[in-house]
């Protein structure tokens, strides 16, 4: 029977025989797990000889000797020379050294697993001497671990932490695989309106969870309320989660929720996410770019009073309206007045990347017509120029609607506008 145990090699001397591609495997790993590696071996693969270029391992260039086992914690032989390989055993053996004997695992003292890391968890796979088994099931326990699929919480006391995670634009397997792992192991999560709140129906009953979306005329709490919040249940020795839609930093205010962290001594990171302004549109078939229609792209919070419309109209590019649908009328007058033309395509594409997804396409002579007479809501993302042309050939076909700039959705299209 086979005790499993972990070893921290941190600044302990590790002696590693060999020079071929198993040793420079083994090698790395230790060299990350923090010992000190020295390598015995007459000749190293590229690998190997790069690492040894770093300075991060020291390299005797010759063969084994009796007595090199002396001094280390821990051995590992790899040379593929099978007398070699037992002399190096048998001499760890002898020293009561932990040994690893790469060719032949019936005579090794000690194993190497295979390792899924997810943050400070670290699960170890044996699987009888089978190392394309331990492998397989490595991969699949490291899945699980990334994706939030096994149980991530702290049941002890640790330091308290804030993660501000951006959550994507609403469909929850838009989050990404480190905002989804650090979710798992939250004890509290403070959750926007326009998160993947479907994500939150997953997690165990015990994690608080603290409303802070805010909605036209709705603020569960204020900005400087969010902000104390975050603070006072990390400062408790929680692990608190700000999820939030699209990306922290942009017209998220994650910024002004990390330095309130940072003067409070707490430690924080932000997760950055698939932000709407370009995930909704690429949903609803618009590239935000495209050679020959636009090089550049714009984006405004467009329920800002202070937004300079003469200065977007005179842009060259494709200009995306976040929050803008309130006001849309007066923002497309807005672009026309300062020169815009009123031909230009425009595209509203409510509830992006979700099942209820629905694109409204039309100019900014009409858009607001056009979207008020089908009821449009927020959210939505507003996408004005050329660009949008191309949702008629490259939108979803399942009736979200890509038809012809000018007319409704659900309106017959004359035939796909030309390509410029």
């Amino acid at each position: 029977m086979r005790h499993a145990v972990l070893l921290d090699l941190r600044g302990r001397d590790v002696l590693v025989v060999g020079g071929g591609p198993v040793a420079a495997r083994r090698t790395a790993a230790l060299v990350q797990e923090g010992a000190r590696v020295r390598v015995v071996a007459p000749q190293l693969c590229e690998d190997l000889e790069a690492l040894a270029a770093t300075g991060a391992v020291r390299h005797e260039r010759r063969g084994y000797q009796p007595g090199d086992v002396a001094g280390a914690w821990f051995v590992h032989t790899a040379t593929g020379d099978r007398a070699t390989d037992a002399a190096v055993a048998a001499e760890a053996a002898a020293a009561r050294v932990w040994c690893v004997h790469a060719g032949d695992a019936a005579r090794s003292t000690a194993w190497t697993p295979a390792v899924a890391r997810a943050g400070d968890v670290t699960v170890a796979v044996s699987a009888g001497g089978d190392p394309r088994r331990a492998a397989a099931l490595r991969s699949a326990i490291s899945t699980l671990l990334d994706t939030g699929g096994l149980p991530l919480r702290r049941h002890r006391p640790s330091p308290g932490h804030v993660a501000l995670i951006g959550g994507g634009p609403g469909d929850p397997d838009l989050i990404t695989v480190r905002g989804r792992r650090l979710l798992a192991e939250a004890d509290v999560v403070v959750a926007d309106r326009l998160g993947p709140r479907a994500l939150l129906d997953g997690l165990p009953h015990d994690v608080e969870g603290i409303e802070a979306g805010k909605s036209p005329h709705a603020h569960p709490l204020t900005q400087a309320q969010i902000n104390e919040v975050l603070v006072e249940r990390a400062t408790a020795g929680q692990r608190v989660v700000r999820l939030k839609g699209g990306d922290p930093y942009l017209l998220g205010r994650g910024g002004e929720e990390a330095l309130a962290c940072r003067d409070a001594g707490i430690s924080v990171e932000v997760v950055p996410g698939v932000t709407s302004a370009f995930a909704v549109p690429a949903a609803a078939g618009i590239p935000v770019t495209h050679r020959g229609l636009a090089r550049q792209v714009t984006v405004v919070s467009a329920h800002d009073d202070a937004t300079d419309w003469g200065a977007l109209a005179r842009l060259d590019g494709t200009l995306v309206l976040l929050m803008g649908v309130a006001h849309l009328a007066e923002h497309t007058a807005a672009l026309i007045s300062h020169g815009r033309s009123p031909r230009t395509p425009v595209a509203v594409v409510e509830r992006g990347t979700l099942a209820e997804q629905r694109t409204t396409l039309g100019t900014l002579a009409d858009i607001a017509g056009l979207a008020a007479a089908r009821g449009v809501t927020s959210p939505a993302v507003v996408v004005v120029g050329e660009v949008v042309a191309l949702a008629v050939e490259l939108g979803s076909v399942d009736g979200s609607s890509a038809k012809e700039p000018g007319k409704a959705a659900d309106e017959p299209a004359g035939g796909p506008p030309p390509r410029r």
